[in-house]
């Protein structure tokens, strides 16, 4: 865990793809535990230490996470989330290359939930939930290309499935059409960076991962 930012209301971490955020029937270790005992570490507080989930990330993506320190910072950030007022940049390697250099995909998701998996719709259906997002071109590889993805909304799975449904799977996600799995069971979505106005102090505050530790990755950015 490496952490990117912290003062006394929030804290935000780098995800190693495999982590989870919060736990879950797995059973597995999640990553607010770490961030509590890094907490309980570093200030030496006695007793229960308070850390609020604010938003998750799928397990096999990396990249930033904002969590609470205060009761006050948790219903703010919920809050402003709701509102879309925290604004998240992701970066994909995707198979192939997109048709469009620049985009912006509009359709409906509904969700499976005993396949943990959402499906695209050009049209609403029964049960199904409008979904935005914009993507941009950034670099591009002779068989892969490196996506910058912003979202409108935060649907189950969103970037995954709509980057699927234009015939871009991303690296490594068998669930969405991948060829082939990532040697780490990662697959290739990174939450790149977060910027938003603090609950507390209201500065803006821009934040940004560390790309994963991977040959193609830093391939693909190098000239960014």
């Amino acid at each position: 865990m490496t952490v990117l930012y912290e003062d006394n209301h929030i804290i935000v971490v780098s995800k190693e793809s495999g982590e989870i955020v919060q736990g879950d029937k797995t059973g597995d270790r999640p990553l607010s535990d770490t961030v509590k005992d890094y907490i309980k570490m570093k200030h030496d507080k006695p007793g229960n230490v308070f850390l609020g989930v604010v938003h998750r990330l799928d397990r096999p993506v990396s990249g930033v996470v904002i969590f609470a320190k205060t009761s006050k910072a948790l219903s703010r950030l919920n809050t402003m989330f709701q509102e879309g007022k925290i604004h998240k940049t992701y970066w994909a390697i995707v198979q192939g290359r997109p048709k469009l250099a620049e985009d912006t995909l509009s359709g409906w998701l509904t969700r499976n939930e005993q396949q943990n998996k959402s499906y695209m719709h050009p049209r609403e259906v029964p049960n199904s939930k409008k979904a935005v997002l914009a993507y941009r071109l950034l670099s591009s590889s002779e068989r892969y290309s490196l996506l910058q993805v912003n979202l409108f909304t935060g649907r189950h799975h969103q970037i995954r499935c709509q980057l699927s449904s234009i015939g871009c799977p991303i690296k490594g996600d068998l669930k969405y059409g991948a060829r082939r799995s990532n040697p780490d069971g990662s697959i290739s979505l990174h939450a790149r960076s977060v910027e938003f106005v603090h609950p507390v102090s209201h500065q803006i505050i821009k934040i940004e991962a560390p790309i994963p530790n991977d040959n193609l990755w830093h391939d693909l950015t190098l000239n960014l």
